[in-house]
């Protein structure tokens, strides 16, 4: 029986080819098809993208048709010729030149993230990350198996840089920080690196890498070097209280599975953290984006 008319196949449908969706969006920006058509002065054809980019005219007309589809591209059909240029999605967040850029994140998601996730299943399985797997690193020293090289490293940085180009905006605004005169972002090696004494210290995508109990250890670290009258904002994605959603939070928790040691909580999983390291008059603000932003006083 075809069952294309279906809405239930045609939403497994979906979901069984998204794999294939995220791959035509890497390419495209490994390849630097958006990029060029940032560059160019007019839509261009298919051929000329495949001469300027070194690939075959008949992958470069196919990739072009699927980004088109995706509204990643818009196509005018003059004649024979199909000519190409950059939606607005594609202007904003997949050139390089673009302020809100997302192309490093993009690449890292591409070259380490989704190797990992071919992985998923064992991970469920084990309960643990998966960099042993996907590229026959260990994955007992987290950040080793993160930062495999140099260059990596920097593109993750870079990548952060670019996500919170978007988020960062909503995020600072969440909170009057005008009490907190010294602020620290940390980052390093926060487990053993002497901490600065600050008057608030930005844990943005720290802790949901980590178990509770290294949590606990963090926090408590933070609260010893902390001033008087200081505190800790945690910015992070969070799931509703009953787990059921956002998909988006619960996609980042396999996500967490499968590359790091942690997962996403809840807002009073993260109450209970931040309670056990002494924190006191919590405070959580919704940003109406992915990252929603806690504050807490010592």
């Amino acid at each position: 029986m075809d069952s294309s008319g279906d809405p239930a196949y045609r939403l497994l449908n979906d979901y069984s080819n998204g794999f294939m969706v995220s791959q035509v969006l890497f390419t495209a920006c490994e390849l630097g098809v958006f990029d060029l058509l940032a560059e160019a002065r007019e839509p261009l054809g298919s051929e000329v993208v495949a001469a300027h980019l070194g690939t075959s005219p008949h992958g470069a007309d196919l990739l072009l048709d699927a980004c088109a589809s995706l509204e990643l591209l818009t196509v005018d059909t003059r004649g024979e010729t199909a000519f190409y240029q950059n939606t607005e999605l594609s202007r904003t967040f997949l050139t390089r030149a673009s302020p809100k850029s997302q192309h490093n994140m993009l690449l890292y998601l591409s070259r380490t993230t989704y190797l990992c996730w071919g992985h998923l299943a064992a991970a469920v399985r084990e309960g643990k990350n998966q960099y042993a797997k996907a590229f026959g690193v260990p994955s007992d020293e987290l950040f080793t198996a993160i930062y495999r090289s140099e260059a990596e490293q920097l593109q993750f940085m870079r990548g952060l840089q670019e996500v919170w180009s978007v988020y960062g905006r909503a995020v600072m605004a969440a909170f009057d920080l005008s009490l907190f005169p010294f602020i620290c972002d940390l980052g390093g090696d926060f487990f053993k690196d002497l901490l600065p004494e600050a008057d608030l210290y930005i844990l943005a995508r720290i802790l949901h890498d980590w178990t509770d109990e290294k949590c606990s250890h963090l926090l408590a670290r933070i609260h010893h070097t902390c001033k008087p009258g200081g505190g800790i904002l945690v910015v992070e994605s969070l799931l509703d209280e009953d787990r059921r959603g956002p998909l988006t939070t619960q996609l980042y928790s396999l996500n967490m599975l499968v590359r790091t040691e942690g997962r996403e909580r809840t807002p009073a999983e993260y109450r209970t953290l931040v309670s056990s390291a002494d924190f006191q008059d919590f405070q959580l603000k919704k940003t109406g984006k992915i990252y929603d932003v806690i504050l807490a006083r010592k």
